[in-house]
């Protein structure tokens, strides 16, 4: 929310890193970077973190990808000047000063670049079924190789994991409101199969994964 004060975005953002360690989210992540850099060996994989607020996915992989010996250029772009100060303040104390960040409304203009793999998560689920063909098809646009979004489940189960570990794990305010409503907004795997290929038509993969949430690997045709 771009009219958010800058105090309780910083500590969402927060909120948000610890809750996306505990998911597990960048190893998801990372296994399918893993698979395109081992396919481009010769260069650096041009990754993309669309939406990449606080950028602790981005640089999670990142670091992965350092201690893997694995060469890779890793940029997110994202609409909030606080998340995009957030991620690049994050990346230098992490030792990723490499990480490019840039500011873009993915709803508004495609991307200025293209990349190898482009990627988002906790994304979708702020979107209607318009934004998301319109959000999706302007990513593929980029995309290369992959593009992967990662989201949350729209389940009852869902829905009481968000209330309990957006409690639990952080004390932002904007995080216990927004996990439960989250969860609600968010898409079945059913409508995403349904829209994804609306939006590009793509091979498209749905992989469950704890904690109820949903990895969507969109290859382009061969």
């Amino acid at each position: 929310d771009p009219t958010l004060p800058v105090q309780l975005h910083r500590q969402a953002l927060k909120g948000l890193a610890r809750l996306n360690r505990v998911s597990g989210i960048a190893r998801v992540l990372f296994g399918e970077l893993r698979q395109v850099a081992r396919a481009v060996p010769d260069r650096p994989l041009r990754v993309l973190d669309v939406a990449c607020g606080g950028a602790d996915v981005l640089i999670a992989c990142a670091r992965r990808a350092a201690r893997e010996g694995l060469r890779f250029q890793f940029t997110g772009c994202d609409r909030s000047p606080t998340a995009l100060e957030a991620a690049s303040e994050a990346a230098r104390r992490h030792g990723c000063s490499d990480c490019r960040f840039y500011g873009h409304d993915i709803l508004a203009e495609e991307l200025p670049e293209s990349y190898d793999v482009v990627m988002n998560t906790l994304f979708l689920h702020h979107l209607d079924e318009e934004e998301v063909v319109t959000a999706v098809s302007h990513m593929a646009a980029a995309a290369r190789r992959r593009l992967l979004i990662d989201d949350l489940l729209r389940s009852r189960f869902g829905y009481w994991l968000a209330q309990l570990a957006c409690r639990t794990l952080t004390r932002s305010p904007v995080v216990h409101f927004d996990g439960p409503v989250s969860v609600q907004a968010a898409f079945s795997e059913a409508e995403l199969a349904t829209l994804l290929p609306q939006a590009v038509p793509w091979n498209w993969q749905f992989r469950r994964h704890w904690p109820e949430r949903i990895l969507c690997v969109g290859r382009p045709q061969p």
